[in-house]
């Protein structure tokens, strides 16, 4: 027995001679009180555990009670009972104890509806996800940067933070699905071919055959101005708060800069002035389409080139030649797409060099061009009357591009395409409006920017969320807005598709949805509180269990409900 003791002491002693090796290594001053007192717990813990499985492999000879008392006494004595403080901090430790800027780092990893998942479990959790910067990116990666409030009144505010600000915009996409009212504008004497709508001064600019720039107001569906015919059609129209350009068949660009003080911004009727109306002259065949971001300005064109402008000097910078006439065009940061043919084209505006094409992305023309905000995904619209999805991935070497989805929502050619996040809009020949939710498609996963895009078969035609029709033929152009879309065509008429009525509606469904939860948690904590009283609901169910209502038909209930028919009958 002395033997097997010493054997166990010498296990124990190797045990206890690692345990303090590992100890010193991972110890810390500030923490060398704690490290001590856990380094004695395990030792104590130890060496008693040795000696039970010792005494437990050997068996050894009857002894007298005393002696087994003995050692019981003594090993209770040797393990000593362990202290909260030794103890529990292992077990309530969390991830709100780690870093705050290892708490960022995973937080960053989540998508906005995990962060919303996260901020429900604690009051702490919730601070920390509620005010994490990855809110902003969220939102301008899909939207954009918002618009100062000052210009925007339509509910943002300085007081708002990110994810307050996109919750509220979430919210208002999923509108586009429900009720809505049409405001018809007349104005054009002929066909209109292009609309652009700035949301952000709720304005709306349109222009066709007549070759007159009009200005509507988006909220009332009034005109405001409309310059003077500028002698040729007018095919692309685009505008910020700051410039204002239209291109015509004879290949110039006409422009209006904005005027300080203005309500409108630009100046339509106005005498022609250098210093706010310009006309700019590049092009040798009809412009197509236009765009402007915060230092350029793109054009498109039947000459086959785009050219990139400038937008302060008006100087042309780069030219980028195709080989078949440009239709459309999309830039984004410092690359821009552009169709021509049935190709797509993927440039670097700054250099002016090739990335990648697209070749043959439709049967017959490719009429329309969209963009993410992101620029990672395209969307094309053609003669066919298909719109594909495209994700586009940049590498070292160039860009690799691949096909995500493909609509065919339509009989005839698509003329148009529009993407505010996540709608995307498109007008055809047929006189149709698709509305296609791409939200199950779009997705990355912040940090490490791991594409979430699901990759379909080509031959799988996904159908639309919503159709628009029965407004006429021949719709050229559309727009969409934060709860508005505007399109127009053959019929000369630009149409206001207004969806503020379906946005209160579904606020005031939230509301009511709000206000049941609220009833349905205070019911259920005056139930715990009844329940932690008086056990109340034990009571009801003996009681219940001994009067029910299936069981003994000879009680004395059932005899007299018997008697007094019986005297009845």
């Amino acid at each position: 027995m002395e033997f097997v003791c010493q054997e166990g002491t010498e296990d124990s002693k190797k045990a206890v001679s690692c345990l303090e090796n590992s100890c010193v290594e991972h110890i810390e001053p500030n923490q060398f009180n704690s490290k001590l007192k856990a380094k004695e717990t395990a030792l104590s813990n130890l060496t008693f555990d040795s000696k039970l499985e010792n005494e437990r492999s050997v068996k050894p000879k009857p002894v007298s009670k005393f002696h087994s008392k003995k050692a019981i006494v003594s090993s209770n004595k040797s393990k000593q009972p362990l202290s909260d403080d030794d103890v529990l901090p292992n077990f309530r430790r969390s991830i709100t104890d780690l870093p705050p800027a290892l708490v960022s780092e995973i937080l960053n990893c989540l998508d906005p509806k995990e962060l919303g998942i996260v901020s429900c479990v604690s009051a702490s959790l919730h601070r920390l996800a509620s005010e994490h910067h990855v809110w902003k990116e969220f939102y301008c990666e899909r939207w954009g940067l918002p618009i100062a409030p000052t210009t925007l009144n339509s509910g943002f505010s300085d007081e708002k933070s990110w994810k307050e600000l996109y919750v509220e915009r979430e919210f208002r996409s999923n509108t586009f699905m429900g009720r809505y009212s049409m405001d018809v504008m007349y104005g054009h004497a002929e066909a209109v071919r292009t609309v652009f709508l700035l949301a952000s001064a709720k304005l709306i600019f349109t222009s066709g055959y007549d070759s007159v720039v009009r200005m509507w107001n988006m909220e009332e569906g009034l005109s405001i101005a409309s310059s003077r015919p500028l002698g040729c059609t007018i095919r692309a129209v685009a505008a910020d708060t700051k410039l204002l350009v239209a291109g015509g068949t004879e290949g110039f660009i006409h422009g209006w800069r904005a005027v300080e003080g203005l309500q409108h911004l630009f100046d339509l009727r106005g005498c022609q002035s250098q210093s706010t109306e310009f006309r700019v002259w590049e092009h040798e065949g009809p412009i197509t389409s236009l765009a402007l971001d915060l230092t350029r300005m793109y054009s498109g064109s039947w000459d086959m080139t785009v050219r990139v402008w400038d937008r302060f000097s008006m100087k042309c910078l780069t030219v980028l030649r195709h080989s078949d006439w440009v239709w459309g065009l999309a830039p984004h940061d410092t690359t821009v797409a552009s169709t021509s043919g049935s190709d797509v084209y993927i440039w670097d505006s700054s250099s002016g060099t090739l990335i990648t094409i697209i070749y043959s992305a439709h049967v017959g023309n490719t009429y329309s061009l969209a963009r993410s905000h992101t620029g990672n995904y395209l969307f094309t619209g053609g003669e066919d009357g298909a719109i594909h999805m495209f994700e586009i991935a940049r590498h070292c070497t160039g860009a690799t591009v691949s096909q995500v989805s493909t609509w065919i929502p339509h009989s005839g050619p698509v003329h148009s395409l529009a993407f505010e996040f996540p709608w995307l809009v498109s007008a055809s020949s047929d006189g149709k409006l698709s509305l296609i939710d791409v939200r199950k498609l779009l997705g990355t996963c912040k940090g490490k920017r791991i594409s979430r895009t699901k990759h379909v078969d080509k031959n799988v035609v996904e159908p639309p969320q919503r159709m628009l029709h029965g407004y006429g033929s021949n719709l050229f152009s559309v727009d969409i807005g934060a709860d508005r879309i505007v399109c127009a065509g053959e019929e000369g008429a630009v149409r206001i598709f207004n969806f503020t009525q379906a946005l209160e509606i579904e606020k005031r469904t939230r509301d009511l949805r709000r206000i049941r939860l609220e009833n349905r948690m205070r019911r259920r904590k005056l139930q715990i509180g009844m329940n932690s009283k008086g056990g109340r609901t034990d009571q009801c169910s003996v009681a219940a269990k001994k009067n029910t209502v299936n069981g003994d038909r000879g009680s004395a209930w059932h005899n007299k409900r018997g008697v007094s028919s019986k005297l009845k009958a």
